[in-house]
């Protein structure tokens, strides 16, 4: 009679069974070490080009603010617009504004004050037309009107136009620095 050979099961020592799951969990760190600095990798290349991508978007205001209609006009009011004087001492007060006649601006400007530090200023030229002797704007009230025939109305508080103001233009805005009771008005 044949005997069939016999398969011995050796047991693995306790030293072999621990070697391995030491093993085992080494590459299964090591994997997820890796894994993380992949991440990590990833997570500042995405950084880097999210800043390359906002400064290749960014650009001055100048180009945005470009209107055929009006001229570019540099100009700066420096230290004329004082607010302890008699003639600006309504700036103190939110709502009240004040308009300066050419050379500031093209046919002027008027500034609003909003209140705290907050100015807004903006030409008084009506955007929407070339500049001729009907262009200039008259402010009455919070609103500046055209005297063209179409009667273009904008709003002074945030440059909008009024419905029924033909054209595509907000008023030009002109930037607006305030340092204590000096309020620089420029372009």
């Amino acid at each position: 009679m044949l005997h069939k050979p016999q398969f011995i099961k050796h047991k693995k020592s306790r030293s072999t069974r621990l070697s391995y799951k030491y093993t085992k969990y080494l590459s299964q760190t090591t994997f997820c070490c890796k894994l993380q600095t992949e991440i990590s990798t990833m997570k500042k290349l995405f950084f880097i080009a999210l800043t390359v991508l906002m400064m290749v978007n960014c650009t001055s205001d100048d180009s945005a603010l470009y209107n055929p209609n009006l001229p570019d006009y540099s100009f700066d009011t420096g230290t004329l617009i004082n607010t302890n004087l008699p003639l600006y001492n309504q700036l103190n007060f939110a709502g009240n504004y004040i308009t300066l006649d050419s050379p500031y601006g093209i046919n002027g400007l008027v500034l609003y004050y909003l209140g705290g530090t907050q100015y807004v200023a903006y030409e008084l030229s009506d955007p929407n037309h070339p500049i001729t002797t009907c262009s200039k704007l008259d402010v009455n009230g919070l609103i500046a009107s055209c005297r063209c025939d179409d009667g273009n109305s904008y709003n002074i508080i945030n440059g909008l136009p009024e419905t029924g103001t033909t054209g595509g233009y907000t008023l030009q805005p002109y930037r607006v620095e305030v340092s204590g009771s000096i309020v620089r008005v420029y372009n």
